[in-house]
């Protein structure tokens, strides 16, 4: 239902700001209905006026309190705004200011990062180059600028070939002399250098007790048959066919190598002069178990390997105790010997897979019965090296010509391949470095460095020795063009 409209004493008049304002008061006693708001907006006031910008803009004597105060109260509103937006740009640019210098650190810390990366992988392939040249030297020093030790050992591995074999051919009776110095010789370095090396447990193999049963029995035993007859079995059996086993090689350059030979090829070369190039009647008096042996007793195979059996079981129940069982700790922590070296050298072969198949207990003790069974086997033919000059000169020459074979094997293949393929790796690493980016970043991108030419330099160098170029004190040219040439590369 419509409500009536209120008579002018209850609505108050809009020309009368007084009556609007007492009308709006809480104070007022009358009470003011919500069906009676439309009758105070100022747009029902102009209805039916001729005047359109009165819409927009009432006149002035129409204006209001609130007019005024709205129009007051505008600057401060755009004031407020204003700051407002000044804060909100203030905070952005201060936003961006940090994002910015946040954005800047991070920057340098990578950058940092990079160059220190940088500087670090251009320092590992500096010291790898500088490395790989070394080592290059040092083979080179070892081989063809070989120092006084092994030009010392080149003139005593000659001079013991020809001294041997002018003593064999004329005072046989003196080979065993020639022989015992030497051992003085040879066993003392052997012994300081394994020591050195870490190799003293290979000190106790059968051939180092090989070569003590046939210095007691020249010097100490000459009338013991038994142990003259099993020093023979084991020299010309496990011995002399070492060589092969061992790879033992005539390098005369190399110390080691030498005296590995002596040891293994000396005893049979000790005993064939002894038992058949001496004269009967010196044989009878210095050595007479040879004799007894030879023309009265006639021993035979049966009796050659059990008579060698009795030394051979002593040395390995003594190898076995003393090396095996009480420096297991060592040898687990990595010291070698020969059963390792030829568990690991064979591993690969059907005998070596037979044996590690085997659990990890037994291994040992089938190596030392498979040992043994290759000791005896090589005895079989010790009766005609025994009996028989031209047998025993026969083997004795053709493993001399092994050990030459191996010694050609070892300074054409082994030696000179080595040579050739540290020589290729050290030419990749050096190319590897030189087409680094590392080395161009370093350089400030001044682009790649010269290539070395290491073929070059060294046919250089053999050239000048060819034609027989020397310095003021009679050194070869090489010398000189290898150290000037690793300054000018490494500096």
């Amino acid at each position: 239902m419509a409500s009536a409209p209120l008579p002018s004493s209850v609505h108050p008049s809009v020309d009368n700001p007084l009556e609007f304002d007492n009308a709006l008061s809480p104070s007022s006693s009358k009470e003011v209905t919500p069906t009676s708001s439309p009758a105070l907006s100022r747009s029902t006031s102009f209805v039916g006026s001729n005047e359109d910008w009165g819409e927009v803009f009432p006149p002035l004597d129409k204006l209001t309190v609130f007019d005024f105060l709205d129009q007051f109260a505008l600057p401060q509103k755009l004031e407020r705004i204003n700051e407002q937006i000044n804060r909100k740009i203030q905070f952005q640019s201060e936003s961006l200011k940090k994002h910015r210098d946040k954005v800047k650190l991070e920057y340098v810390k990578q950058k940092e990062r990079v160059i220190k990366k940088t500087d670090v992988e251009f320092e590992k392939y500096r010291k790898r180059y500088s490395q790989g040249l070394e080592k290059v030297l040092d083979k080179w020093d070892d081989t063809r600028v070989v120092s006084t030790r092994e030009k010392i050992s080149f003139v005593v591995g000659v001079c013991n070939i020809f001294i041997t074999g002018f003593l064999i051919g004329g005072y046989p009776e003196w080979v065993h002399v020639w022989y015992s110095v030497q051992l003085l010789y040879f066993m003392p370095i052997r012994y300081f250098t394994y020591h050195k090396r870490g190799y003293q447990y290979f000190l106790a193999d059968l051939c180092y007790f090989v070569n003590l049963l046939l210095l007691l029995n020249i010097w100490v035993f000459p009338n013991s048959r038994r142990l003259m007859i099993s020093t023979y079995c084991l020299a010309y059996g496990n011995n002399a066919w070492a060589i092969a086993m061992w790879r033992n090689s005539l390098v005369f350059h190399s110390l080691d190598k030498v005296t590995s030979l002596f040891i293994h090829i000396m005893p049979p070369v000790v005993l064939h002069c002894l038992v058949h190039l001496l004269d009967q009647d010196l044989v009878d008096s210095r050595f007479p178990s040879i004799s007894r042996v030879k023309g009265v007793e006639k021993y035979g195979l049966i009796e050659m390997v059990i008579w060698a059996t009795v030394p051979y079981g002593v040395w390995q129940l003594s190898y076995h105790l003393f090396i095996t069982v009480r420096r297991r700790e060592k040898i687990a922590a990595g010291r070698p010997t020969s059963f390792t070296w030829l568990r690991k050298t064979y591993s690969k072969t059907w005998i070596g897979k037979l044996v590690l198949r085997l659990p990890e207990t037994m291994q040992e003790p089938a190596f030392m019965l498979i040992q043994y069974s290759y000791a005896v086997l090589t005895m079989l033919p010790c009766p005609f090296w025994f009996y028989h000059s031209s047998f025993s000169a026969l083997f004795l020459t053709a493993v001399g010509l092994w050990s030459i074979y191996n010694g050609a094997t070892f300074y054409i293949d082994v030696f000179g391949k080595r040579f050739q393929n540290e020589l290729e790796q050290l030419k990749k690493d050096v190319a590897k470095w030189q087409n680094s980016p590392l080395l161009n970043e370093s350089n400030g991108g001044a682009g790649h460095m010269e290539p070395l030419n290491l073929t070059t330099k060294t046919t250089t160098e053999t050239t000048a020795i060819d034609k027989g170029e020397k310095k003021p004190d009679g050194s070869e040219v090489r010398e000189r063009s290898i150290t000037s040439s690793v300054t000018i590369e490494t500096s």
